[in-house]
């Protein structure tokens, strides 16, 4: 009997700005301290681009990345998304950019924009490419600038931000290794809680959205704390189940780091141990769309993922959405 094919991970890249902004950074500019910061978010750092960075710089390094941890050239690859809520541009897409940077021609090249749960969303569509035998090694990659879109006289929100990349190569696999399971869920009824008003067809930049810094991201704080609480564990809950996975089968959760606060509790209540579930939310902050890759990608070139380690991967974000998938090394 033929084993079923699956979309596994070969190679996986990560890239971050080489500038950091510290808690103390921003005590200069806002009435904060990094006790403060700390205690309610777990950052004490996050990484901001520079004049000459971008998404696309950041998405490019991370691609590099992650085709020399597969031992692939960018000739090789068939197809590249890339999701990202920050774009080069409005258009043409972010993916087209990359494509271009890494000397590419011919194959397909499209955004998904799904905030947080963004790297999920591509994910989930890369790997179905590749199981329906379409494509034999798709790039995919979760790239954000969020720092040139915080507004940076908001407490609330510009404490929380930072700026990085995460790439994964996808390619079949017969031998069982691979996304085992995705889930993906959006509700527009709340595309208010996290957005950025001003620069779109509803509200396009002029004298008037710029003085009202309509421009930078807009976050109803409890809210979106409130709704990540509860997805999060029951994102967990659902992947476990529909894979029959108890807390001793899963080697790894890999959560978008949102908050440490919100991490620790969902995974506490269903019985995780902190050692199980990896966090980077203190050097990077949230990155959004980059958060779950760069984590993979960081946490395999320490050797904490290692070949045959079952990872459930969890996110929520903008728009709003959630998401979860299990995948196997």
């Amino acid at each position: 009997m033929a084993r079923v094919l699956r979309a596994a991970v070969s190679g996986l890249g990560m890239a971050v700005p080489s500038k950091v902004m510290a808690n103390a950074d921003l005590e200069k500019i806002l009435d904060t301290d990094d006790e403060w910061i700390t205690q309610r978010t777990g950052i004490k750092a996050r990484r901001v681009v520079s004049e000459g960075e971008s998404t696309v710089t950041l998405a490019t390094a991370a691609a590099k990345a992650a085709l020399a941890d597969a031992k692939a050239q960018a000739s090789e690859l068939d197809a590249i998304i890339v999701a990202t809520a920050t774009p080069e541009m409005i258009f043409p897409s972010t993916a087209c950019c990359v494509q271009s940077a890494l000397g590419v021609k011919n194959i397909p090249a499209f955004d998904i924009s799904a905030a947080c749960s963004g790297f999920l969303y591509a994910l989930s569509v890369a790997s179905k490419f590749v199981e329906s035998g379409s494509y034999k090694k798709v790039l995919v990659i979760g790239a954000e600038t969020l720092s040139r879109f915080c507004d940076y006289t908001d407490r609330g929100s510009c404490i929380l931000f930072g700026d990085g990349a995460g790439a994964a190569i996808l390619e079949p696999s017969h031998d069982g290794n691979g996304l085992q399971y995705s889930v993906l869920h959006a509700d527009g009824s709340g595309w208010d809680f996290i957005h950025i008003p001003a620069g779109g067809s509803r509200r396009p930049a002029s004298h008037a959205t710029v003085d009202d810094r309509g421009h930078y991201i807009k976050m109803r704080g409890r809210d979106v704390y409130k709704f990540a609480v509860e997805k999060m564990q029951w994102l967990l809950e659902d992947c476990m189940s529909k894979c029959n996975l108890s807390v001793d089968d899963v080697d790894l959760v890999v959560p978008h780091q949102v908050n440490s606060r919100i991490i620790e509790s969902a995974t506490q209540k269903l019985g995780f141990p902190m050692e199980k579930v990896y966090m980077n939310i203190d050097r990077f902050g949230n990155t959004s769309a980059a958060s779950i890759p760069l984590a993979l990608a960081e946490a395999k070139s320490k050797g904490i993922i290692k070949p045959g380690m079952t990872i459930v991967m969890v996110a929520f974000g903008a728009g709003l959405t959630w998401a979860g998938a299990v995948l196997k090394i």
